[in-house]
This record gives C-alpha cells, sequence and structure tokens, in this order.
C-alpha cells in the first residue's frame, strides 16, 4: 500500500472515530501530496522518494514550530505542534543508523578520491543525492567533515 493510499485509508478512520486534530495532520499530509503530484503537470503517483521528502519536511516544520512556541512560553500552541508532529512522525521514513552513515561516508570519501576539507562539498553532493529521506543532513554533514579531517 502506498502512502497515499494509507493516508486516505487513516483519514477514513479518523473521521469515524471523530478524532479532529488528527485528521486534520493527515488531511495536511494529503494536501502536500496531492500538491506535488499535480506541480509536474501531469496526474501521476508521487515517489516515495518525494513522500519521504514532503513527510520529513512536514516533521520538521512541526517540531520546528514546537521549540519556538515552547521559547516562548506558549504551551497551548506547543502541544498542537508536538501531536501533529507525532502523528506525521508515524509514517517516517525508516533512519539510518549513525553507524550505517558513517559506513556510506567513508565509501563516498573512498569512492570520489576525496583529498581533504576542500573535497566537501564533492562528497556532500554525492551523499545527500544518495542517502535522502534516508539520514539528517547534520549528522551526513558532521560526519563527513570528522571523515575529511582525518585524511
Amino acid at each position: 500500500m502506498s502512502l497515499t493510499e494509507q493516508i486516505n485509508t487513516d483519514i477514513k478512520n479518523a473521521m469515524k472515530a471523530r478524532e479532529k486534530e488528527k485528521l486534520n495532520a493527515l488531511r495536511d499530509i494529503k494536501a502536500k501530496l496531492l500538491l506535488e503530484a499535480t506541480a509536474s503537470g501531469a496526474q501521476e503517483e508521487v515517489s516515495e522518494a518525494q513522500e519521504n521528502k514532503i513527510i520529513l519536511k512536514l516533521h520538521k516544520q512541526r517540531m520546528e514550530s514546537y521549540a519556538l512556541y515552547i521559547e516562548q512560553g506558549r504551551e497551548d500552541l506547543a502541544a498542537d505542534e508536538k501531536f501533529q508532529a507525532d502523528i506525521i512522525e508515524a509514517y517516517l521514513p525508516k533512519m539510518m543508523s549513525e553507524e550505517e552513515v558513517k559506513a556510506e561516508v567513508a565509501q563516498a570519501i573512498t569512492d570520489l578520491g576525496a583529498q581533504g576539507p576542500q573535497d566537501m562539498g564533492k562528497v556532500m553532493g554525492a551523499l545527500s543525492k544518495k542517502l535522502a529521506g534516508q539520514a539528517d543532513g547534520k549528522m551526513i554533514s558532521t560526519l563527513v567533515k570528522e571523515g575529511l579531517n582525518n585524511l
């Protein structure tokens, strides 16, 4: 079952259960997926990589809003953002562990023949495409810096 089909099923279940807050989060995901599908001009399904990217972006936005509301002392709004982030989190792709990312970084450094920190852009470009939606960009960047500085 594709992510879009799963979201549609979960929307129906949330409507039947009268879960208004959950329904809002699910409808937001569905809207973003539909927007991405129609943005290309064709009425095609969104690829799994695009779905993962959208879900990650939505989750990140909710967590940033949550942190901002906490910082400003707005616990009422923070609770809503946290609830929606938790709903979206259920649809996040499985993330790679730090050890798996380290192995990918080492392999990329070897494959690209990186000589040192000056090759950071080349290594990051390759890894960002390869690991999109599977690993956090900050973690990749940190591990690439570490790997290049140890050459």
